[in-house]
């Protein structure tokens, strides 16, 4: 059973749930901050915050990716058998079938849809979970149509502190709409980081999805420009979180050196992956944005609750 759910984590590549998930828990954090919804009893000023939305949030991240990554994977199964890079999967292999990827699939789905009900009488949730797993999934077909694959990956990890948002000031949202700025930036910034990264290692593949069909930002424009514009998005990434200050005035000096370190954490990432040399984009993609949403959580949590 080990070796078994094993396998499973190894699929969906359970580890990198921690790209995306601090920021939702920095969104939850600073909607808590400026007076979340009384129902959930959450106080950064409590010993313990409630356990409940914390509960939720995590269940509805996890349950989520694990359903669009397992989805990616079955869809894809015939691309990766094909790529020397990915034949090696699981499905390519023969470790996992098609059958037992669709059941996990199914329970993820089911148990994204019951975490809904942690933020009940918050509605919003249960009611966006259809069309949020809708955008998740339709991800695993946009390589096929469109070279802007990236940004579809960047807004669907972007949704991610915009709906934990919604869960913790779901009442306050739907009367006050413009309440949502804060975790739109967050979103926007995610959206910009994940695509300019997913660029990066899409690069890998360049001349496999010229070759066959697929449409990559590296394959059609080269590797050359795709690097340039992952840049260029991790800077529009950099001015978006500059801004949050605007919008969460008590965000202050650690803050700032949080954003500081992000930036010299994202030039070092594009120094060492260079058209002449892609050798090091594993250690770019896996070192640097693991390190980058904790320090970015971190950063927001010692503002808003230490100081």
């Amino acid at each position: 059973m080990l070796s078994t759910v094993k396998k499973y984590l190894e699929l969906v590549r359970f580890s990198h749930t921690i790209f995306a998930l601090p920021f939702a828990i920095a969104a939850a954090l600073i909607a808590v901050h400026l007076g979340g919804d009384n129902a959930f009893e959450l106080s950064l000023h409590a010993p313990l915050p409630g356990m409940k939305p914390v509960v939720g949030i995590l269940l509805c991240m996890v349950s989520a990716r694990t359903a669009a990554m397992a989805f990616n994977r079955l869809v894809d199964r015939a691309i990766d058998a094909a790529n020397p890079r990915t034949s090696s999967r699981h499905l390519p292999r023969g470790d996992l079938h098609a059958g037992e990827v669709l059941l996990l699939i199914v329970l993820a789905f089911c148990v994204f849809i019951g975490s809904t009900m942690f933020f009940l009488p918050n509605w919003l949730p249960l009611v966006l979970s259809l069309p949020v797993l809708a955008w998740l999934l339709g991800y695993s077909y946009a390589k096929r149509f469109t070279m802007f694959a990236h940004v579809w990956l960047g807004t669907a990890l972007g949704l991610t502190p915009i709906a934990a948002w919604i869960a913790i000031r779901g009442g306050i949202v739907v009367s006050d709409p413009v309440d949502l700025l804060p975790s739109l930036l967050l979103g926007l910034a995610v959206t910009a980081w994940v695509a300019g990264f997913d660029i990066i290692y899409a690069c890998q593949d360049a001349h496999f999805d010229a070759t066959h069909g697929l449409q990559s930002i590296p394959a059609r424009l080269g590797v050359q420009q795709a690097l340039r514009l992952s840049a260029w998005l991790h800077a529009v990434m950099l001015v978006v979180l500059a801004l949050m200050p605007l919008v969460v005035p008590d965000l202050g000096g650690l803050y700032w050196l949080t954003l500081l370190a992000i930036g010299l954490l994202l030039a070092w990432e594009h120094s060492i992956v260079r058209t002449d040399d892609l050798s090091r984009i594993n250690e770019a993609f896996f070192k640097a944005n693991a390190v980058l949403g904790m320090l970015m959580m971190t950063g927001i949590m010692a503002d808003l609750w230490l100081l």
